[in-house]
């Protein structure tokens, strides 16, 4: 071995392409991770909501006296009833709105992995 050589093989030289690509899809994994907890999050306050609407009137968003029959069991069945289904239906938008707006667009996933 002569003084130039060096003992220890070299590591082939570091491809910014791919170093580039590995960070985008750690961001976006990442990114997909914290949208996923965020509508997690939305989800589980709205069913809270939901059926906290069995004992509380504080969340009705003001359907409490949306319907009135005769009989207060139908009554608070059906005004407590709508006001969860708007809660369970309000989680369903806003989580869908969070992922659309928040997550890339899967087809452009697969231009960019074409390219």
């Amino acid at each position: 071995m002569t003084q130039t050589e060096s003992p220890v093989p070299r590591a082939a030289p570091h491809n910014q392409a791919q170093d580039r690509a590995l960070d985008r899809h750690q961001r976006r994994s990442d990114r997909t991770r914290m949208v996923r907890i965020v509508c997690t999050i939305v989800n589980v306050l709205c069913g809270l909501f939901a059926v906290v609407l069995v004992f509380a009137a504080a969340v009705s968003l003001g359907f409490n006296e949306l319907f009135t029959p005769a009989d207060v069991k139908i009554r608070v069945l059906l005004n407590d009833g709508f006001a969860a289904i708007v809660w369970l239906a309000l989680g369903t938008v806003v989580t869908s709105l969070i992922r659309r707006f928040a997550l890339p667009d899967p087809r452009e996933l697969m231009r960019q992995r074409q390219a």
